[in-house]
């Protein structure tokens, strides 16, 4: 099966590839530098602040 790329589609597939991968590794990272929050602490930002005033835009969770 012999498939044909443009120039320009190759690209934009090699661009989304690495925009994708750097997404991936900078997620993870910004999750590494993120401080630990104990289940004490988060219970009391919890009960001094109760809900947030607006909905979370993404969540994340990482393996380690």
């Amino acid at each position: 099966m012999v498939v044909q790329l443009t120039e320009k589609k190759l690209k934009t597939l090699v661009k989304e590839s690495v925009e994708e991968a750097l997404d991936s590794k900078l997620m993870r990272l910004s999750s590494i530098l993120l401080p630990n929050v104990s289940k004490r602490e988060q219970k009391e930002i919890e009960r001094l602040y109760k809900n947030p005033a607006h909905k979370t835009a993404r969540s994340y969770f990482i393996k380690e």
